[in-house]
């Protein structure tokens, strides 16, 4: 009996080792050699088709080689998850840097890029704000400082943003006049960034009052900030939609979106005033209508 068991250990031993000498034997030296988990082969070229019968409407087009697929739009939102597939609408006029990403097995990924020119904003939701992005002396000239206090408020354009800081109770504000259409349901927004700020209030107006130097504006109130209805305070960082609290004098809600009763210029303002407002940026201001 103690014959019979050792044998079996022994016979058990031995199947072993020939099953971990076939494995080895089968397994490749490097990752990739052979084995199916690894393909350095990933094809992300796509096309760009435009469709005829929608205004700045595109389809994106890949293959399906690949195991996940993402696009970057270059808006500056960076990548996104989607298909092989993509249907695509870009209201403003502009050059814009198309991405494809994609990955495969064992998690190696390939990017192909190609630039894509609009050349006519969408006429309804195009962007009507000019040099909301801040980004040169083209845009910074498309706004109008509006001093309304004597000192402790001042607008400053940089690079790709424009900030406003305020002491003392002051405040100043930019504008800009725009035209536009009786009915026609416009949608304000931009990014918003600030911390440390007390006793601060921020607003969004469209009106078709002008602007008098030395004068405070306080018309056609659409969206914003204000640390005493608790939006503004310690840091934050978003699209005023998301951020800001006010409510909309239109609506009587918080809401980002104006009607006009009348076709024609309004003025697209934008005040910061406040006791201790140490800095808020704003870019990428947009105002479009619906369609």
């Amino acid at each position: 009996m103690n014959l019979n068991i050792k044998l079996n250990k022994a016979s058990s031993f031995l199947s072993i080792g020939v099953v971990m000498a076939f494995l080895c034997a089968c397994q490749p030296d490097e990752l990739g050699d052979g084995n199916g988990l690894y393909n350095d082969n990933l094809d992300a070229s796509f096309t760009i088709t435009p469709v005829s019968d929608a205004n700045n409407t595109y389809v994106l087009t890949a293959n399906e080689s690949y195991i996940s697929s993402n696009w970057d739009l270059g808006l500056g939102a960076g990548f996104y998850s989607g298909g092989q597939s993509e249907d695509i609408f870009l209201p403003d006029a502009g050059t814009y840097t198309i991405s494809h990403q994609v990955i495969g097995k064992g998690g190696i990924s390939n990017s192909v890029s190609q630039e894509l020119e609009v050349a006519v904003s969408d006429p309804v939701s195009g962007n009507i704000v000019l040099g909301g992005k801040f980004e040169d002396t083209s845009d910074y000239d498309q706004w109008t400082i509006l001093n309304i206090s004597d000192s402790g408020a001042y607008w400053v354009f940089n690079e790709g943003s424009a900030t406003v800081v305020a002491s003392g109770y002051s405040q100043q504000a930019i504008y800009q006049a725009i035209d536009v259409v009786a009915g026609q349901t416009y949608t304000i927004d931009m990014l918003v960034s600030g911390e440390s700020n007390d006793e601060t209030w921020f607003e969004v107006m469209a009106s078709s009052e002008v602007p008098t130097q030395g004068q405070d504006y306080a018309n056609g109130l659409v969206m914003g900030l204000n640390t005493w209805n608790g939006c503004g305070t310690g840091s934050f960082s978003g699209l005023l939609s998301n951020v800001g609290c006010l409510t909309n004098s239109n609506s009587g809600i918080v809401s980002n979106s104006v009607t006009f009763e009348t076709s024609g210029t309004i003025y697209f303002v934008i005040k910061c005033g406040g006791n201790q407002t140490s800095g808020i940026s704003i870019t990428n201001v947009e105002m479009r209508g619906s369609n």
